[in-house]
């Protein structure tokens, strides 16, 4: 019986082109940080080590670590001192990025009637992003994230999507039967992959992503509306 629904955020509870969000990032800390990076160098850096990041697959580094093993090789800074700015980005500026974001009522009603249902919730975003950050786009989507038992951040994880060594280590921290989770997203490659050891899935389509031109006929989708029309038949499980 299904009794765990996992979410994607960017893109599906968080209505937002993914692609422009990580660009607005890109620039918004570099900006942050140009009186100690030239900001092609530090963009370059950020993007060679979130890439390192994404490929990891040594189960001994968080990717936290795989992230700053790179980053830290290639722009030869304290990492304390590097945090500090990070962290002060966090807490102020990237609220900014948030600002012209408009919240789906119907994606925040999903979540909240899952909770009503009986539901284990778990945010299973791309695990890119510190807590810090993860949660304050949380608030831009109008959920707070108590709504969630576990959420996918890289202080947490070892993988990323599109991995399914991701999903795995998902169900192995959380005791979890794939076959009782659903998981819910707008990119094919990072999100349906989830059903080949076991999940249903559902595509929300309306920031659709699927590089690979795959085959969807068969996949349950739609858009925010919908989604929610889904979970609504989904039964009590307490």
């Amino acid at each position: 019986m299904i009794d765990t629904v996992m979410f994607d955020l960017d893109g599906t509870l968080l209505p937002v082109d993914t692609d422009k969000m990580i660009m607005d990032y890109f620039k918004a800390i570099s900006k942050k940080i140009s009186a100690h990076f030239e900001p092609s160098f530090f963009q370059n850096a950020l993007f060679t080590a979130s890439m390192d990041m994404i490929n990891n697959l040594d189960p001994d580094k968080t990717n936290e670590e795989a992230f700053f093993d790179t980053f830290l090789k290639i722009v030869k800074y304290p990492k304390e001192k590097l945090m500090t700015i990070f962290n002060d980005f966090y807490e102020n500026d990237y609220k900014n990025l948030g600002l012209g974001v408009c919240k789906n009522e119907y994606a925040k009603m999903s979540v909240e009637l899952l909770k009503e249902k009986g539901y284990d919730i778990v945010l299973a975003t791309n695990p890119i992003f510190p807590d810090i950050a993860i949660k304050e786009r949380l608030r831009w989507a109008g959920l707070d994230h108590t709504y969630f038992s576990f959420i996918t951040s890289y202080e947490r994880m070892h993988y990323c999507k599109p991995y399914i060594e991701y999903y795995k280590e998902i169900i192995y921290k959380l005791n979890k039967d794939p076959q009782n989770c659903i998981m819910i997203g707008n990119d094919v490659d990072e999100d349906i992959v989830s059903s080949s050891i076991g999940f249903k899935t559902f595509l929300v389509d309306e920031f659709m992503i699927n590089r690979s031109s795959k085959d969807i006929s068969t996949i349950d989708r739609g858009n925010y509306k919908d989604m929610y029309e889904y979970i609504k038949r989904l039964p009590v499980v307490r």
